[in-house]
């Protein structure tokens, strides 16, 4: 299965296509709830999740006093501008 270019809006990515591409970056998905992913790098970690019309991604106590960041894209971002946003970290 081979993605839709980098400068592709999300929204025009299969559903399997976005899995596949969470997977290329290290994120794990939660067997029960399916819209929900994690990813853990040396300094980060996160939970992602698919919602309806973007991806919300939290960085687990990223913040000042161990507080989490939440941020949130829209899919008609490109892949490509959402994996740097999301995984350069918080």
């Amino acid at each position: 299965m081979s993605l839709p270019s980098a400068d592709t809006p999300l929204y025009n990515h299969p559903l399997p296509y976005i899995e596949q591409w969470l997977k290329e970056q290290g994120c794990q998905q939660d067997e029960n709830q399916l819209h929900c992913w994690r990813v853990q790098r040396p300094k980060w970690k996160a939970e992602l999740l698919l919602d309806v019309e973007q991806i919300i991604v939290r960085y687990i106590s990223a913040g000042e006093n161990g507080q989490d960041i939440q941020r949130a894209f829209k899919y008609s971002l490109s892949r490509q501008d959402i994996e740097q946003a999301v995984f350069s970290g918080p």
